[in-house]
């Protein structure tokens, strides 16, 4: 299993959302890296729900991967801002996964309090100017926040 931190803004889509539906598609990833490490998902891995482009933005709550290697509909919708004109269905480009919501956090672990645990190093999205919305996290790093997500407020 591995362990991987995934951003949305929360009026767009956001923990509760997931949590009323059940189970989401990812889609709309329009970068490469991040679409490759989308498709290096493997059934079981845990997403962490990050809560990007608000104030304070954070980890809000835990998703896992239950299906993998899916086309992406929404480069092939014209109406859709993800729409990709260069994409063909015979030749995809974009690929998502499907996510189950597991649990909301009791409290959002903030990008600052990231940054006074983690060095970019060891959590990329405190790297200053990163704007990957899909992030690999190491499995010492998944134990570490988990242990700080799930501490009594």
């Amino acid at each position: 299993m591995a362990f991987w931190l995934m951003k949305s803004e929360p009026d767009v889509y956001g923990i509760d959302h997931l949590a009323s539906e059940g189970t989401t598609l990812w889609d709309g990833i329009r970068n490469y890296q991040a679409r490759n490490y989308m498709r290096s998902m493997q059934v079981g891995d845990q997403a962490f729900f990050y809560h990007s482009n608000t104030k304070p933005p954070g980890i809000i709550g835990l998703m896992e991967v239950v299906a993998t290697g899916l086309t992406d509909p929404t480069q092939f919708d014209p109406t859709s801002s993800y729409f990709d004109p260069a994409s063909k269905p015979e030749a995809p480009r974009w690929d998502c996964v499907r996510l189950a919501y597991r649990r909301t956090f009791d409290q959002l672990l903030s990008l600052d309090a990231l940054r006074e645990s983690f060095t970019p190093e060891e959590l990329m999205v405190v790297r200053r100017g990163n704007r990957l919305s899909i992030l690999p996290v190491a499995d010492a790093i998944a134990a570490r926040l988990m242990a700080l997500l799930l501490q009594a407020p």
